[in-house]
């Protein structure tokens, strides 16, 4: 065994973290799906317009521990139904004259939602079910909600409910979007919006919510603690491009996250055209910034489904660390999804630097890795849907099972325009004994040291 450890942690990603179409054919794709009652989450009418039939999207980050059976995982939801102006006439049906002359309108048609965490059970029919549900809550136990903070210095959407009834800005609301668990049971979650990071009892209670420094007088009055512990800088997310991705090393030290799309630094023009986003690295006891890395994200016309010339609509939604600094980022359109093992080591640490400086210009979003002297994480393609023809759009979560599988599960957007939650688990036709590596060392994924897993054969050498 101890020959094989060159290949290093890559090897516990399954097969289909090989790209290409031939390795494709080698891999074997299960699709679940579910009629739970759970998930039903009733209808609504548009006057003049369409009834849409909801559903509870579970599926915008997922995570397995080592503890947790091997065909377990736990997902997130994120703030609720909620259609941007601009899509209502395809969406529901109607102009919606509530939206006329409202800037960045989003209609919420069950503004009661409260954002939640589900333990999901994949069965061997092909079914999964919710064998548990935790809702996100406040220190007093009070439901948290997917309305929109008070911002004034990150820019924001203006809410209304479905009838056009204006929503109140709200500081109990939360677009959950990446989960963790750690092993005392307790959460950690990636947001979109504020942008922030939270970290969550194992009951759903909010502990704390980390938001961009200098920001936290914008939650005064939460019923929860709130820390500016982010770079300031943050607070340029484009709107609704916040933070999406959360992962946690396998000793449990530190949280990685991706900003989704690069920021709109100086202004929505440069987030519009930028390749580089950047990916933090923190300490979890002290939680300060260690890191600060770009990533460069991929050229719009390569996503073979719905390839376009826009590059804002490559976004990374799902990070998955596999060794110290080792990770595999889910980037991907509304119909493709690409899996990319990254690695840290050798790129440039800019946490701190001019670059999070909003007076530096151009700014990191306005140039090139090249030109600004910046090495950025190295990418491997190891899994691109495009080969994939059932496998639908929007893939938000991925976690590794008990077998070294890997599942895979779509944010179905709560049903609004006719999605359903797929979870897919991908497995190489043949099974090779599993490569010992640092998931191992770190006792991090300790059963699946002992069990078999698949491609190695397959699996680049390092």
């Amino acid at each position: 065994m101890h020959a094989h450890r060159a290949r290093g942690p890559a090897a516990l990603i399954a097969s289909a973290l090989i790209a290409g179409a031939a390795a494709a054919n080698d891999i074997q794709a299960k699709y679940h799906y579910s009629d739970d009652t759970l998930l039903r989450l009733g209808q609504f009418t548009f006057e003049g317009g369409k009834t849409l039939n909801l559903t509870v999207g579970i599926g915008s980050g997922a995570w397995r521990g080592p503890g947790d059976p091997p065909n377990v995982i736990w997902t997130v939801g994120d703030r609720g139904p909620n259609i941007a102006c601009s899509e209502m006439k395809s969406i529901a049906g109607t102009g919606f004259a509530p939206c006329k002359g409202v800037r960045n309108g989003r209609v919420y048609p069950t503004p009661s939602y409260a954002p939640s965490i589900y333990r999901v059970m994949l069965n061997d029919d092909g079914t999964f079910r919710v064998t548990d549900v935790i809702t996100l809550k406040d220190r007093d136990g009070r439901p948290l909600n997917g309305l929109l903070n008070p911002l004034k210095t990150a820019a924001t959407e203006n809410a209304m409910d479905g009838t056009g009834k204006p929503l109140p800005h709200d500081l109990n609301g939360i677009d959950a979007e990446g989960i963790v668990r750690l092993a005392d049971g307790t959460f950690w979650i990636g947001e979109e919006n504020g942008p922030s990071i939270a970290h969550i009892s194992a009951d759903g209670r909010m502990i704390v919510r980390h938001v961009p420094q200098g920001t936290e007088g914008e939650f005064a009055g939460a019923r929860y603690d709130v820390k500016g512990t982010l770079p300031a800088i943050l607070t340029r997310r484009p709107i609704n491009r916040g933070i999406e991705s959360m992962a946690m090393s396998p000793d449990e030290r530190f949280l990685y996250f991706i900003m989704q799309n690069p920021l709109a630094n100086p202004d929505v023009k440069a987030y519009q055209q930028a390749k580089n986003t950047r990916l933090f690295k923190i300490e979890r006891t002290a939680m300060r910034v260690v890191g600060e890395f770009v990533y460069t994200l991929d050229d719009p016309g390569t996503f073979r489904r719905d390839p376009s010339k826009r590059q804002n609509d490559p976004r990374v939604s799902e990070l998955m660390a596999i060794g110290p600094d080792r990770l595999v980022v889910l980037e991907r359109t509304e119909q493709t999804t690409k899996l990319y093992e990254i690695h840290l080591a050798g790129a440039t640490n800019i946490a701190g630097t001019r670059w999070d400086d909003p007076a530096t210009l151009p700014t990191l979003e306005q140039t090139t890795v090249a030109a600004a002297g910046i090495t950025p994480v190295s990418k491997t393609l190891r899994l691109d849907t495009a080969d994939f023809r059932d496998i639908v759009g929007k893939t938000e979560g991925m976690a590794i099972l008990g077998d070294g599988a890997l599942a895979i599960i779509n944010d179905d957007d709560f049903g609004i325009a006719g999605g359903r939650t797929q979870i897919v688990v991908l497995r190489h036709r043949h099974r090779t004994p599993l490569i010992v590596d640092a998931l191992c060392e770190h006792r991090q994924h300790g059963a699946l040291c002992a069990m078999r897993n698949f491609g190695a054969r397959r699996i680049l050498v390092h």
